[in-house]
């Protein structure tokens, strides 16, 4: 038997896949690539803005900017969405957007890398520039902080892209006929990636958690770092004794009724609206207070000079004008500083001075007539403070020294971190509101909240206290009524009032009926005016209406 051998021709290998620059990564490896590479760069930029002063937040530079150049109108929406929560709502969105921008980057990166290097440096540029508005910015030190987040976000973005390429080459090689699928955590191309990207985005959060808190803590350690307040403190400086004082609330001050507002509102409780995303950092040692513009002579004070001018105590409500009929943008404490007159006759206001524009370390502006302050037929004791119930100023509330104008709303008034002093005329400046859609005179509108009962609160049958806060300032409180289902005014009782620029408790005594209730609320200020049932939005002087809450009664 002649037997040959059988030759086996061998089976073709399978076409390896396409690799190289060719292979372009996938769209999710792309955008996540491209979103980690941006939560990178921002992170490098807070970290450095947490640790070198003259740096701002690029999230707070952009967020300012936003609101900077809002439409009329905005502010009070966000505030009406937010509230007091309206700046870390800000913040976020901001983030979310350079994420998604990001993102964006990265699917662009599949079609050109140069492109996408190009857009993450334009990205950076837009924070830097935001930064650069900052008047507290240092201009050499913004271009070297978005320099370097420009060189981590490009470097975050190569990585990953190469990555992200090695692991959509892995994943073609897996789909190709006869060679077994991996799973992906079996394959090593696609768990680097994920490994890469998972680290990077870490260490991102790491970065910017660790930069927001080093800047959030930094304006209130200087702060403790400089003042030891009415001598009771550690710091540097020490704020004198008033020359005139105040006494403290008596028990006839106030009601026993739980729920109701208190007569002085703690440090930690009082609410805080202003345009600032990051609280101002203030060097007490180089901080002065001028006063310039239509004056005799130009006055610049330090710290140390400003407080050993006579220093008054006064109670004053100040409120914010987005505040809704029975919102909570209202607050009342005792305030210690020089009188703002004593500091303008140091200058010498000359005649034609019909407004004053003070301004913010961070450039913001208010503005208010002159006569405000110097009417002699109304005299008002406008305050520079610097103690806020008889604690040194607290940074969010405007350390080292802010503006306290008995009877006018903030936003034209209630200067924090007060830095200048202009007089000018009233057609001259329009302060920084101004132009966005609100008045240019504000006073303080006469309003009453009710504090309890709750709306939509369901009670028991019987007695029921009715309380809240009225005020006018400062023009002070004569009478608040209630009205129970739109029936006749009851007048309400009044506690001691501690003066006519602060606000005061109320309550009335209800003889609850089972059933579902309408209760209403309405003062009279000093002047007899009675508050008016009109509604209005807060733009652009105020909201008008009545505090109005619906009970059940079981």
């Amino acid at each position: 038997m002649n037997d040959q051998p059988v030759l086996h021709r061998p089976e073709p290998m399978p076409p390896a896949p396409a690799a190289g620059p060719q292979t372009r990564p996938g769209t999710g490896r792309s955008a996540l690539s491209g979103l980690v590479a941006a939560a990178a760069a921002l992170a490098a930029g807070e970290l450095v803005a947490g640790l070198v002063p003259g740096i701002p937040s690029p999230i707070a530079a952009v967020g300012s900017a936003a609101i900077d150049f809002a439409p009329p109108g905005s502010k009070e929406v966000v505030v009406g969405l937010f509230g007091t929560a309206d700046k870390a709502a800000l913040m976020v969105l901001v983030t979310l957007v350079v994420l998604a921008a990001g993102a964006a980057i990265g699917l662009a990166a599949r079609r050109s890398v140069t492109l996408a290097g190009w857009l993450v440096v334009a990205l950076v540029a837009v924070g830097g520039l935001a930064s650069l508005r900052d008047p507290t910015a240092a201009g050499p030190l913004v271009v070297v902080a978005a320099a370097l987040q420009a060189g981590v976000g490009l470097q975050a973005l190569l990585v990953l892209l190469a990555s992200a390429r090695r692991a959509t080459t892995a994943s073609a090689a897996e789909a190709v006929p006869g060679v077994p699928a991996a799973t992906p955590e079996a394959s090593p191309a696609r768990r680097a990636f994920l490994l890469r990207a998972g680290g990077l985005g870490l260490l991102a959060i790491a970065g910017g958690a660790i930069g927001r808190t080093l800047l959030g803590g930094r304006a209130a350690a200087e702060a403790a770092a400089s003042i030891g307040g009415s001598g009771n403190g550690s710091g540097a400086l020490t704020i004198p004794q008033a020359v005139d004082p105040v006494p403290s609330p008596g028990p006839d001050a106030s009601f026993s009724v739980p729920g109701i507002t208190p007569v002085v509102t703690p440090n930690g409780q009082f609410y805080r609206i202003d345009t600032a995303l990051i609280t101002p950092s203030v060097d007490i040692a180089s901080w002065t207070l001028r006063v310039y513009g239509m004056v005799d002579r130009e006055v610049t004070l330090t710290f140390e000079q400003l407080v050993q001018l006579p220093l008054i105590e006064r109670y004053v409500t100040i409120a914010c004008v987005s505040n809704e009929v029975g919102g909570n943008l209202v607050g009342n404490a005792k305030w210690t500083g020089p009188r703002l007159a004593d500091v303008l006759a140091m200058a010498g206001v000359q005649p034609g001075a019909t407004q004053i524009v003070p301004r913010s370390v961070d450039g913001w502006t208010a503005g208010f007539p002159t006569s405000w302050i110097t009417d002699p037929a109304h005299p008002r004791d406008a305050i520079i403070a610097v103690e806020m119930n008889d604690a040194p100023l607290p940074a969010e509330h405007g350390f080292p020294a802010r503006l306290i104008v008995p009877g006018l709303y903030g936003y034209v008034s209630a200067t924090k971190w007060l830095t200048e002093i202009q007089l000018t005329t009233l057609e001259a400046v329009d302060a920084y509101w101004v132009p966005r859609g609100w008045a240019k005179e504000a006073p303080i509108l006469t309003q009453s909240r009710i504090d309890v009962p709750q709306d939509g609160a369901s009670l028991a049958a019987g007695p029921v206290a009715v309380a809240g806060v009225a005020w006018a300032p400062d023009r002070g409180i004569s009478k608040v009524e209630v009205s129970i289902d739109q029936g006749p005014w009851q007048e309400a009782t009044l506690a001691t009032e501690l003066s006519p620029a602060t606000w005061v408790q109320w309550k009335l005594a209800w003889q609850a009926a089972p059933g579902r209730h309408v209760i209403e609320v309405r003062a009279t200020d000093g002047t007899g005016a009675v508050q008016t049932s009109r509604v209005t939005p807060p733009a652009p002087d105020g909201a008008r209406g009545l505090d109005t809450i619906s009970v059940s009664v079981a």
